[in-house]
């Protein structure tokens, strides 16, 4: 009995002693969960605000709530993506200034403002607003007296929005700073700490020339051929970011007008003067042609390409590979070249705003009809646009010409071939085609034509086996619309010079590795002159009804095509046969990675050297004059050009 009560005793007088503790340890747990779901709470909300701004741009961008819903619903789409970056651009925003949510303040009208420039945009160009407009702020206060003319009570409500915007920010910006919760310290590291490194991260992915596999699973999907499909599928500000690496186009040291007026003229040669009549020109450009008898391991039979072969006139040493026509497109046309470019950049895309000089424009200034031929719809790569800045009188595409017969999913190049000659037959007056050809474009499915002519025999898994039989009957038939265009062209009394290259090597995949031509799917864009050679040439034939094949013209940068096709014309002009034909005898090859001198020796990172060649400086400042600068050059390099377009008042 006296045991019991002393047991009582100590226990009644322990758990006295341990209450404060007890208590204490319950304050805190409680405290910190009360905590946890205050930061929970605050993360939330923060969440949900960038939910709502990223579904506010796309209304706006999209001109559309329910086109806005839509995103969002779609599950392919990076609308959560899109709206997890917000987050985090968030987190770390009000972690540098201190301020729980301030960042919506802040990032609210440069969200907004370009969502809705894009929307007027897309209403008078019917094109999405790219980075690269800011480049062109004329282009953008052109238009001004439009949308005030045509639409004068919403020029006057942006206006006053725009006033009303001002107003509302700055207010709101101080309410903001005076009033919204102080961030501790320890949570500004932190935030900053779990932000900062996914952000970069996510930085590091959206280079759309790499494959990403995050990227693929975040449904990310860069579509820089068709930017219209670009926004819809990925949203105005993710289809915007995928575009900023454009925008950064700076003018080279020592451009200006002095520099341009020491670039030397051969005066001498009057522009457009040549020493016989004026030749027909008819330049293809044949998608993904290349010589796949080059590749090692494998045997074709018969030689898919006898014509191209015996009157090859060298090679085209493209900047691309397995795709992005345009850039190809862009030298052969301009003369000018993607190496003074950002890398990445897709000038039919980004830059092409304004009239720029081109085969077009020089030929049109010669008296000639000036055509684009393209079997695809207008819209695709842009070039409705850009061929119209390049000065072509018309352009036929698959909206304005006879239906086409298929060959698998595309316009066969034999059906291309009898249109290019109708045409001509119904021209008179001395004509230049530049004909962007189809048929050839991958993917090379088995199947894809009724019977395969070329045998290929080597140890090949059978899928890859399939797709180059298919690659090459593709290649047979490119070959046997050329015969066909030049048996044609022998039976015409006038001049025709028939030009055909191709763009870029095709996308064969593991045919590559599986022969053994290369390791990976896809070429190294650096690399040694022989590797970069094997996996960027492309064969080029450069012919003429009564003189025949030009020989020996060597491996060439697109860039070049337009001086080798003026001098095959009989042509001379201060820029294509002076000036760059200057360039192409001292180096025929210009490339980002690698310019390649006339006696076959590279230079690699020349770009990124302190000081480069006289030549090519020069070359760059013409360049940058005519697509960026003051068009100081346009009456000395460009005179036939300056008729058609008037260098722009200063």
């Amino acid at each position: 009995m006296i045991l019991e009560k002393t047991l009582a005793s100590f226990e009644q007088v322990t758990q006295t002693a341990s209450a404060p503790e007890v208590f204490t340890k319950r304050n805190t747990r409680t405290a910190s969960h009360a905590s946890a779901l205050a930061l929970a709470g605050r993360l939330a909300v923060s969440f949900l605000l960038a939910i709502g701004l990223v579904f506010a741009v796309e209304c706006i961008a999209r001109s559309s709530i329910s086109e806005a819903g839509l995103f969002f619903l779609d599950p392919m789409r990076p609308a959560w993506t899109t709206a997890g970056v917000f987050f985090l651009v968030f987190l770390a925003v009000d972690a540098l200034f201190g301020r729980d949510n301030f960042a919506v303040v802040l990032l609210l009208p440069l969200a907004l403002i370009p969502a809705l420039l894009n929307q007027q945009k897309q209403i008078f160009l019917s094109d999405p607003l790219y980075p690269t407009d800011f480049l062109f702020g004329r282009q953008i206060m052109e238009l001004m007296p439009v949308l005030v003319r045509d639409r004068p009570w919403t020029a006057v409500g942006i206006v006053i929005g725009l006033v009303i915007s001002v107003v509302g920010l700055a207010l709101m910006i101080r309410y903001a700073w005076r009033n919204f919760p102080q961030l501790a310290r320890k949570r500004r590291i932190a935030h900053l700490a779990l932000t900062l490194p996914l952000l970069l991260s996510f930085y590091h992915i959206m280079d759309y020339n790499q494959f990403s596999w995050m990227r693929d699973r975040l449904k990310i999907i860069p579509m820089m051929w068709d930017q219209t499909e670009n926004y819809r599928h990925n949203g105005f500000t993710m289809a915007f970011a995928l575009n900023l690496p454009m925008a950064n186009v700076t003018a080279p040291a020592g451009y200006m007008s002095e520099a341009i007026d020491k670039i030397p003229v051969n005066s001498a040669l009057p522009a457009g003067t040549s020493h016989r009549g004026k030749p027909d020109v008819i330049v293809l450009m044949s998608e993904s042609l290349w010589d796949p008898t080059r590749l090692p391991n494998v045997t074709l039979s018969p030689d898919p390409m006898p014509t191209i072969r015996a009157m090859q006139s060298g090679d085209v040493f493209s900047p691309e590979f397995g795709g992005m026509t345009a850039n190809v497109e862009f030298e052969a046309l301009t003369g000018f070249s993607n190496a003074f470019l950002p890398y990445g950049s897709i000038p039919y895309q980004q830059y092409i705003r304004n009239p720029i000089p081109s085969l077009a424009t020089f030929f049109r200034g010669e008296g000639y009809v000036s055509r684009a031929v393209h079997p695809f719809q207008k819209w695709f790569w842009n070039r409705s646009a850009v061929y119209k800045s390049f000065g072509f009188d018309d352009f036929k595409s698959e909206e304005n010409m006879p239906v086409m017969q298929k060959r698998g999913i595309f316009a066969s190049d034999e059906s291309l071939t009898k249109e290019i000659i109708r045409q001509a037959d119904e021209l008179r007056d001395p004509f230049f085609f530049f004909t962007v050809t189809l048929q050839g474009h991958g993917p090379y499915e088995a199947n894809r034509y009724a019977k395969n002519t070329i045998k290929v025999e080597g140890d090949l898994p059978a899928v890859d086996r399939q797709v180059l039989e298919t690659y090459a009957q593709g290649v047979k038939e490119a070959d046997d619309s050329l015969k066909m265009l030049m048996d044609w062209a022998k039976t015409r009394d006038r001049e025709t010079i028939i030009v055909l290259f191709g763009d870029h090597l095709p996308p064969l995949n593991t045919v590559y590795s599986s022969t053994g031509f290369m390791n990976g799917v896809t070429a190294s864009r650096k690399g040694s002159l022989a590797q970069m050679k094997a996996t960027h040439e492309t064969p080029l034939v450069i012919w003429s009804n009564k003189t025949g094949p030009k020989k020996d013209v060597g491996s060439i940068s697109p860039a070049f095509l337009s001086y080798q096709i003026l001098k095959q014309g009989g042509f001379e002009h201060p820029y294509y046969t002076s000036f760059l034909g200057r360039v192409f005898k001292q180096y025929p090859i210009l490339d980002r990675y690698m310019l390649v001198d006339a006696k076959g020796k590279d230079k690699p990172g020349w770009s990124r050297a302190k000081q480069i060649a006289p030549a090519i400086r020069d070359y760059r400042f013409l360049q940058h004059d005519m697509m960026f600068g003051n068009r100081f050059g346009t009456d000395r390099f460009f005179e036939s050009h300056a008729d058609l377009y008037p260098a722009p008042a200063m």
